[in-house]
């Protein structure tokens, strides 16, 4: 996994989240501030164009950059929660990257998540999509799966993590106010955390 594979993430996690913005923004209508598609898909726009104006030289400055500019451009919880996942990951990742060492940098960038948002698995944020995702490339690492497959299991635990937050009650950010009437949709983090895992699948495959 080398640089052009981790911009080429961004790009495909790009295009996927404006694939989905409006769907992504009406579950935040539900339960949020109905501006997690837009602001995302506005965001990654300025990550393409900064990984284009200044190309980083390891897969670590890939993600440091995108960690960077996603907490500058992106307004909401989202910006600065997905830019703590991916400038720790830029801190953690050594090169070259097996998916040992990817699979460790992940679970760093989660941990920081989870401090920075203060949530936990159950909470109905996009934890919920990444924790799993994490623990699929673990147990891939452990049992000596391949790369390829190793990907397309975590995309699919994110999925599965994010489909499952429809009937949880938040117990975290705006949609812990709404109660009960947080029940029966879709988390948006979540749903955009399934994206950014199925666009690594992708790349990678």
């Amino acid at each position: 996994m080398d640089t052009d594979v981790f911009v080429a993430w961004f790009e495909e996690a790009a295009r996927l989240v404006h694939r989905d913005r409006d769907r992504l923004t009406q579950l935040d209508a539900a339960i949020g501030d109905a501006d997690h598609g837009t602001n995302l898909d506005r965001g990654l726009t300025e990550v393409r164009k900064a990984l284009a104006e200044s190309p980083p030289g390891t897969p670590g400055e890939v993600l440091a950059a995108a960690g960077a500019t996603l907490i500058r451009r992106v307004g909401g919880a989202s910006g600065p929660l997905y830019g703590s996942v991916f400038r720790q990951m830029g801190k953690s990742l050594e090169s070259p990257v097996t998916l040992a060492g990817f699979s460790a940098a992940f679970e760093a960038g989660v941990v920081a998540l989870e401090r920075l948002g203060k949530a936990a698995l159950g909470d109905k944020t996009m934890v919920d999509a990444l924790v799993p995702a994490s623990r699929a490339l673990a147990l891939a690492v452990r049992d000596g799966i391949g790369v390829k497959e190793a990907f397309e299991r975590a995309a699919e635990a994110a999925e599965e993590g994010a489909k499952a937050t429809i009937p949880m009650r938040a117990r975290k950010g705006r949609a812990s106010y709404l109660g009960e009437r947080s029940i029966g949709h879709e988390d948006p983090g979540a749903a955009s955390a399934a994206l950014f895992m199925a666009a690594l699948a992708t790349v990678v495959a």
